[in-house]
């Protein structure tokens, strides 16, 4: 198949969750067909990404965004009653590139990431598939609660308008995917038979276990300009690690991630270690003790918890982030709904080696089953086959 992939964002280097997705999708397709990418840029590409991804694309496609325009589309949408998010990466110069990109390759099947992109291709009439990767409007939702005032008033129009636009897109693409049972369920009509569970993987060739020194008692990782990693480094380190340190004064923290935003580098201190960009994430998990994921807001899958199993490193979260992967309390990772259940885990597994091994090695074996790319990439490969198979069958209809 001709597989013409539409991204809100240019999937390489892997410094986001979205971007991670669409690079191993992108990858594992490109081993049995030809990918064609267009890509949305806030800023130029480096050669060394272009290069990287050209490996697995025939042809690649990249329009610069202006974030000057960017903002002025969010104002207008919000004037207009539509989603914010969706106005900030829609262009309609970048949708005339794209129609020409598209009228050029002739693809069998659209493949898009996230709603952001789906104004790009609802004209088109080629069959098409959207990877809705998270529920955008339960991880607004969830922020908005946290909120007051103006910002209230904001997130819960932003809310409203994803909402409606994820309804929409039962209309618009003959089969629909998302990451995690917990995220169908928010979004509107989710029964529908078109919505696939697409789960993330894990590249267990790149994420093995290492024997480092341990440096650190605990990581927490991820993209420190993402406000759920935000909320959950300062609920760490100002809820959950005080109640550590009153039985272990002498325990480490390490926050380890992109473009921390000034309130996580605040956070640092003689027993919080606040990294910023780092070239490889591995050392962080490895010197590490434990990753502690204490996250209270946001949706999809945390792909730092994966990874650290993946290393052989026990992990403590809540309720809220384990829902998308599936582990067993107790036996593959231990939860806590509060700072102090959380602060008891952290404590309970330092103090507890046998334990750490123990979690550590069900773990592993959890998200070697559960969790790997080409399986995932198998699965995307079928739901593409049958969006061709839908449309094929909805024009026959129509004809007749």
């Amino acid at each position: 198949m001709k597989i013409l992939v539409v991204l809100p964002r240019f999937p390489y280097p892997l410094e986001k969750g979205d971007k991670l997705r669409a690079y191993h999708q992108i990858r594992t397709l490109a081993a049995h067909h030809e990918v064609y990418l267009f890509a949305l840029s806030h800023h130029s590409v480096p050669s060394e990404s272009l290069q990287q991804m050209r490996q697995f694309c025939k042809e690649i496609r990249i329009y610069r965004l202006s974030r000057l325009m960017g903002a002025f589309r969010v104002l207008r949408c919000f004037f207009g009653i539509k989603s914010l998010q969706m106005g900030y990466w829609f262009s309609p110069k970048a949708r005339k590139q794209y129609r020409r990109f598209e009228a050029e390759v002739q693809p069998d099947v659209l493949f898009n990431q996230m709603v952001r992109t789906m104004k790009y291709v609802s004209w088109s009439d080629h069959p098409k598939v959207m990877d809705f990767q998270d529920a955008l409007s339960m991880n607004v939702e969830r922020r908005m609660r946290e909120r007051h005032g103006l910002s209230y008033f904001v997130l819960h129009f932003e809310f409203k308008m994803l909402r409606s636009a994820e309804y929409n897109a039962f209309k618009i693409f003959d089969e629909l995917a998302i990451i995690s049972q917990p995220d169908s369920e928010a979004i509107p009509q989710h029964k529908d038979s078109r919505i696939h569970i697409l789960p993330n993987g894990v590249d267990f060739d790149y994420f093995q276990p290492m024997q480092v020194e341990k440096k650190y008692d605990l990581v927490f990782c991820g993209n420190m300009q993402y406000k759920p990693n935000i909320d959950a480094s300062r609920f760490l380190v100002g809820e959950v690690m005080p109640l550590v340190w009153q039985r272990h004064p002498e325990a480490r923290l390490m926050l380890a991630g992109a473009t921390p935003k000034a309130a996580v580098r605040q956070l640092a201190s003689d027993r919080v270690v606040v990294t910023g960009s780092v070239d490889d994430i591995r050392p962080c998990y490895a010197q590490s003790r434990l990753l502690v994921a204490p996250m209270r807001i946001g949706s999809g899958l945390q792909n730092k918890i994966l990874e650290a199993m993946a290393m052989g490193i026990p992990c403590v979260t809540t309720a809220l982030a384990n829902a998308s992967i599936g582990a067993v309390d107790g036996q593959q990772i231990l939860l806590g709904a509060n700072a102090q259940e959380l602060a008891d885990a952290i404590v309970r597994l330092l103090e507890d080696e046998a334990l750490r091994h123990t979690l550590a090695d069900n773990a592993m074996q959890f998200v070697h089953q559960h969790f790997s790319w080409e399986a995932a990439g198998e699965k995307l490969e079928s739901i593409l086959l049958q969006a061709v198979e839908t449309h094929q069958t909805e024009k026959t209809d129509t004809a007749n």
